[in-house]
């Protein structure tokens, strides 16, 4: 026993450093990576650097590692918050609006800062740790709730920052020695290294790596939760100061450009997407690995307009890279792919070549046997459609109720042909995307490269037809295989590299952006073909031709989901991945169609809006993402997937249409449509969501 437990001991001993390095890889690799560049930065410069220069280099990237070291924390507990980005747009616009004496003190600005993201973490963590919704939707219903109201306290760049704020923010602690900003993003390691041995942040790597052992350990989940996102909320709300003292004025969008970026910061420095492994040095590290080589970029005269696609390619290649090492995704998901072909061949259920996947087991009887199931009466139509009438018709009594309201407010609706052809004409977009999208969320996805795709297809379209009804022809096909093509490269990332639908889409819709710049040059050429602008805003017998159109489409989405076996297939991934597949679902295959016909609406939606505005536009898809979101929940589908119908969303649809035709008659600011948008998304989740949570 003495020979055993000593050599016990020493191979211990020996594992533990093995241990300690596989923990902190991510770190190592990107302190690497970092002072790699440095040297390249070094090289390609025809001096050599100074403290101005890093001192400059220190500045420029403290707002994006201050923002990305809260994106980490909600991400160690297993969450995910979109909304980072707008808490720093909000708090630029404030601190650049605020009055005297507040406007001329730097400490009163700062905690004004801090604590309007802290409020915004409460409000994400009630919603998440005590209403359990998913974090997902709570923090894009705030993010656009922000951006609403940011745009409502400043509608355009401007306003005044006090440069004391500059002063302080911007200098030196000792000078010629210690930038400011170093010293702050010093302290606030600091108080992570503090914070990380106390029960709290022992809790938050605990709910992270396994949420419910942490439960059951006694942790009290919700409540470190709600800590969670009011701290990062600090972070968030510190970035928005930070950012202000180098502007010196306000921008409402400010902040938009930090989305994709923090969450490469993130994954860069080594931080586990799903929560458990990581820390706030990585990710500090990662922000400036990420502004070093944009710097790099500018330095070779390549345009900034690769910054984004750059960004993305290495948000995926991160996560991509933490997968391999962890389980060789890639082979994995390509061989069951490979196995799912070998069944299909073998006429057996692929569940029966997983279980072994080089070899094929074969029933005795080389065939599968067929069993009497008896059958039972029809219960009729109302017993068969009870949980699809039950979550639908909400949306079409609210939607009455607009119709009503409107009657009242604007007159002359209720009876009024061209209102309702209008209607069905402005709806068209959104009935198109709630297939795609719902689909998605169906099978427990989310769609995030919509505006992008539209944005692309659009401009694709607008440069190939350039008024030419002729160019038609060839043009809309091939911009439909383009959404195709990018639905495929969603569904391929998921599916066979691992990567999670949120991260891979929102690293699809960085690179569509880039793409969009680049080929567009920043000013999209071209218009749209006479015959496709007749078919959206021409009348014909008071009907405009996409009315029909989308009648005849609408047909066709409500048969695919609920009388195909494509349909049957989408409802048992999103009630249980695990058991559809075992069941023989194509469960991977089934993945990438799914995506592939979100990319083919959001194709067909560029066109049609290119058509309707008589011209392609950069950010014209941007309106539609919380939307698309939107009609689906509304509509009675659940967001964590497995329950919805198409038609249900067609309800949500009109509903939201015919709202905003409403509120597009009184004298409601338009930003206010994105808040209503957020707040309606999150009404629905809490009157809808499943019992069980």
């Amino acid at each position: 026993m003495a020979y055993s437990e000593d050599s016990r001991e020493i191979k211990t001993s020996m594992a533990m450093p093995s241990l300690r390095l596989g923990r902190h890889r991510g770190l190592i690799t990107a302190t690497i990576a970092f002072i790699v560049l440095m040297f390249v930065v070094s090289g390609l410069s025809d001096v050599p650097l100074g403290y101005y220069d890093i001192s400059q280099m220190a500045t420029s990237g403290a707002t994006l590692a201050i923002v990305a070291m809260g994106q980490t924390l909600v991400i160690l507990s297993g969450g995910f918050d979109l909304s980072a980005a707008a808490v720093v747009s909000l708090v630029n616009v404030v601190l650049a609006s605020m009055p005297e004496p507040i406007a001329t003190s730097p400490a009163l600005m700062a905690l004004v800062g801090i604590a309007i993201g802290m409020a915004v973490g409460a409000f994400n963590g009630f919603f998440i740790a005590i209403l359990r919704l998913q974090a997902i939707v709570v923090t894009l219903s705030t993010m656009f709730i922000l951006m609403g109201i940011s745009l409502l306290v400043m509608d355009k760049p401007g306003g005044m920052i006090d440069a004391s704020l500059s002063d302080l923010l911007l200098g030196d602690l000792v000078t010629d020695w210690v930038p400011m900003s170093v010293a702050l993003i010093f302290a606030l390691l600091l108080f992570w290294y503090w914070l990380k041995r106390t029960k709290l942040g022992l809790a938050i790597y605990a709910i992270g790596g396994d949420f419910d052992s942490a439960r059951s350990a006694g942790i009290s989940t919700r409540l470190v939760q709600f800590l969670v996102y009011v701290i990062a909320g600090a972070f968030y709300g510190l970035a928005g100061v930070f950012i202000s003292a180098q502007t010196g004025a306000g921008d409402p969008l400010v902040g938009n450009p930090m989305l994709l970026q923090m969450f490469a910061a993130v994954v860069v420095g080594g931080t586990l997407l799903g929560g458990g492994r990581g820390g706030l040095t990585g990710s500090v590290v990662g922000a400036y690995v990420l502004m070093v080589i944009v710097n790099i970029l500018l330095v070779l005269n390549v345009s900034a307009y690769f910054s984004t696609v750059a960004e993305s390619t290495i948000l995926l290649l991160a996560v991509l890279s933490a997968s391999l090492h962890r389980k060789s995704v890639l082979f994995k998901n390509l061989r069951q792919l490979g196995g799912r072909w070998a069944a299909r061949r073998e006429g057996i259920l692929p569940s029966q070549v997983l279980i072994n996947p080089k070899k094929l087991v074969l029933p005795k009887s080389g065939k599968a046997e067929e069993t009497a199931i008896p059958t039972k009466a029809d219960p009729g139509y109302l017993v068969r459609h009870a949980e699809t009438i039950r979550y639908a018709l909400p949306a079409y009594i609210c939607f009455v109720l607009v119709l009503i309201a409107t009657q009242f407010v604007l007159g002359n609706t209720l009876l009024n042909l061209n209102y309702y052809n209008s209607l069905i004409v402005l709806s068209s977009f959104l009935l198109i995307l709630a297939l795609g999208q719902g689909t998605v969320i169906l099978t427990g996805g989310l769609d995030l490269s919509i505006p992008w795709t539209i944005g692309v297809c659009g401009i694709l379209l607008a440069g190939m037809v350039s008024g030419s009804n002729v160019a038609l022809v060839y043009a809309v096909p091939l911009v439909l295989a383009v959404g195709l093509l990018i639905g495929f490269l969603n569904g391929f990332g998921i599916v066979a590299l691992g990567l999670s639908p949120i991260v891979m889409t929102l690293a699809m819709n960085g690179i569509l952006q880039g793409v969009a710049l680049v080929y567009s040059g920043g000013t999209p050429d071209g218009f749209a073909a006479p015959l496709l602008r007749e078919f959206m805003t021409a009348r014909f017998a008071g009907i405009t031709p996409v009315v029909p159109f989308i009648v005849c489409f609408v047909v066709v989405a409500i048969l695919l989901l609920g009388r195909t076996a494509f349909g049957r297939r989408v409802y048992a991934m999103g009630n249980s991945e695990r058991a559809a597949e075992l069941s023989g679902i194509p469960v991977k295959r089934t993945t990438i169609k799914v995506y592939m016909l979100s990319g083919f609406c959001a194709a067909l939606v560029g066109i049609l809006l290119t058509g309707f505005s008589g011209q392609a536009s950069l950010g014209m898809g941007d309106e539609y993402l919380l939307p698309s979101i939107a009609v689906v929940v509304v509509g009675g589908a659940l967001i964590t997937g497995g329950r919805g119908s198409y038609v249900g969303m067609v309800g949500g649809v009109i509903l939201l249409t015919a709202l905003q035709t409403l509120l597009a008659g009184t004298i409601i600011p338009s930003s206010a449509r994105s808040i209503l948008y957020g707040l309606v998304i999150l009404g629905a989740i809490i009157a809808l969501r499943d019992r069980k949570n």
